[in-house]
């Protein structure tokens, strides 16, 4: 027996005396997985500006998460 096929047999067998909550965090488990990826619902000229924000930050162009919470702290705090 291979290991997909020893795999699916045991959680066939775990779900059938998996307790409510369990078997709800493995349904939506499997629902998310079949849902699309955001990436693909973009459209083309987000998935570009996207490629070139990645490639600017690549090159050392952007700036990290901190510096940006430090200069606009003002604006998160009360």
């Amino acid at each position: 027996m291979n290991s997909v096929t020893a795999l699916r047999r045991d959680v066939k067998k775990y779900i059938e005396t998996a307790d409510t909550r369990v078997v709800k965090m493995v349904h939506a488990m499997l629902a998310a997985d079949k849902e699309t990826d955001l990436w693909d619902e973009l459209t083309p000229a987000v998935k570009a500006d996207v490629k070139i924000a990645l490639k600017q930050s690549e090159q050392g162009k952007g700036k990290s998460h901190q510096d940006v919470m430090k200069k606009y702290k003002k604006w998160t705090t009360k």
